[in-house]
């Protein structure tokens, strides 16, 4: 016991140290103008389009770098990540609420972005780096606590879908343009360019972004420890299990992000060899898809919130990503995958409406905490789906190991049966997801959890003073009636 008090104290000294090295204003705002959606919308477009311009150099320098088993590869570096970022998302939203989101938002960016120039210095550094960077690679649940922090609950859903539909708009030029440059003057230009665009965006929140938590929301003394127990990953997933629309949630967000994480990791790859796309149509693809993404997370989904409510919408873009996944698996034409991926832009609608459904139930100072196991959850699929999509692929004589679309590639069996064989698994993983969901509730009872209510009320300054909780800790839900 004494052993592990003395630990606890050196990383409570540690946190402490970090956070004076962090927090060098002592929580002064800073920034432009007042905490808004449109901030966050900047921060999410700088980062992801600097990684789209390496859609295609990405794809030359994996082959190059693994010529043989390349997807099984590409697998095992995402599945460092994606475990990385499970277990680091919590303990971020967790010290997030506490010491605001800019400094977060701030290591996130930085840390995800930081394999880029390495690119063309070391592949192998490129690629390790890559890996070891999911430790922080959890910008989006820091975006959602931001958006949480000022939106009010009416607004979140839209609020997140405009996340989102950036996320989809960051992707609708980005790959074309770095396919262009790099056909045309190289690869060195594009990461060149794609590393200016990531210090862009640091530069942008240290400047710009203003920080949206409360001070009224943080703990009164800066020298109260957060509680351990709420950044554990693992006691997470245990708390999970005790309160049934947490854990109703997180299963559909697993089983329906697994196959999602495996798409995007193989998606280009099989269109260029299985279905003959050219670098080209792969740019053209990603162009349409992402502007019918953007249409689909602003004006339908706020359509459909408002028409058939937060529960049903999620029913529907579930529906929807099993009748692309099924195309994709079953499709072996080239119309095929473009009227598939029509479908896919609609199924976009699914995370921003359980994220907005996780927000109306969670308590204003637990944003970070929900929202970070949420991602972490989406962060150990982005580990898992593309090792399993590789791993159905290798088993079913699939190699994705050429790249430039010539040839020589193995051609696929077109009388096959089943082109894709993933994304029928896929699809089969979504429909367990659709009937898991069918039980989450629309709103938390009001009368449910008075107890837990109450010992909310005080807000984040109590949270801080008892970071340990009464026994009854343990057993308090996630999420909570913002309502009552």
């Amino acid at each position: 016991m004494t052993g592990e008090k003395k630990k606890k104290k050196r990383l409570n000294r540690s946190i402490l140290l970090a956070k004076k090295i962090i927090i060098k204003d002592g929580g002064s705002p800073q920034g432009i103008g007042e905490p808004s959606v449109y901030h966050a919308v900047v921060v999410i477009f700088l980062e992801f389009f600097a990684w789209g311009l390496l859609t295609t150099p990405m794809l030359t320098v994996l082959h190059q770098t693994f010529p043989q088993h390349t997807f099984l590869m590409n697998g095992l570096i995402h599945g460092v990540k994606g475990l990385l970022s499970f277990l680091s998302a919590p303990l971020i939203g967790a010290l997030s609420d506490v010491w605001g989101r800019k400094s977060f938002l701030l290591l996130t960016v930085f840390f995800t972005c930081a394999p880029i120039p390495l690119m063309k210095i070391s592949p192998w550094w490129y690629f390790a780096v890559i890996s070891m960077s999911g430790v922080f690679a959890v910008t989006f649940s820091v975006i959602f606590a931001y958006v949480a922090d000022i939106t009010q609950e009416h607004e979140r859903s839209t609020a997140y879908g405009l996340v989102s539909a950036t996320f989809a708009g960051s992707l609708v030029t980005s790959p074309a343009i770095g396919a262009y440059l790099s056909e045309t003057y190289g690869d060195t230009l594009v990461v060149i360019l794609a590393t200016a665009i990531a210090l862009l965006d640091i530069c942008f929140i240290l400047v710009a972004v203003p920080e949206s938590l409360p001070e009224k929301m943080r703990p009164a003394s800066w020298g109260a420890p957060i509680s351990w127990e709420q950044a554990d990953p693992f006691a997470s997933l245990r708390k999970v299990g005790q309160d049934s629309t947490v854990l109703l949630i997180c299963i559909t967000v697993f089983l329906s992000y697994l196959p999602e994480a495996g798409q995007y990791s193989s998606f280009f790859l099989y269109l260029k060899q299985v279905i003959r796309f050219s670098s080209e149509t792969v740019a053209a693809f990603i162009a349409v898809v992402g502007i019918l993404s953007i249409l689909a997370q602003t004006v339908v989904l706020g359509i459909l919130m408002r028409s058939i409510g937060n529960k049903n919408t999620i029913l529907l873009g579930l529906g929807f990503q099993i009748l692309q996944l099924a195309w994709y698996g079953f499709g072996s034409q080239p119309w095929m995958m473009w009227a598939a991926g029509a479908v896919a832009a609609m199924s976009s609608i699914t995370f921003p409406a359980i994220s907005a459904i996780v927000s109306r139930n969670a308590d204003p100072d637990q944003q970070g905490v929900v929202q970070g196991m949420i991602t972490g959850i989406r962060g150990l699929c982005n580990g898992l789906g593309p090792a399993l999509y590789g791993f159905v692929f290798y088993l079913f004589h699939v190699e994705l190991t050429d790249t430039d679309g010539s040839e020589k590639g193995a051609k696929p069996n077109m009388s096959a049966i089943i082109p894709g064989p993933p994304f029928l698994f896929g699809a089969c993983s979504v429909l367990l997801s659709l009937l898991v969901a069918l039980f989450i509730p629309e709103h938390t009872g009001p009368g449910m959890r008075p107890g837990a209510y109450k010992k909310h009320s005080n807000g984040a300054q109590s949270h801080s003073h008892s970071p340990q909780g009464s026994g009854a800790e343990g057993k308090e839900p996630l999420l909570e009636d913002s309502s009552v």
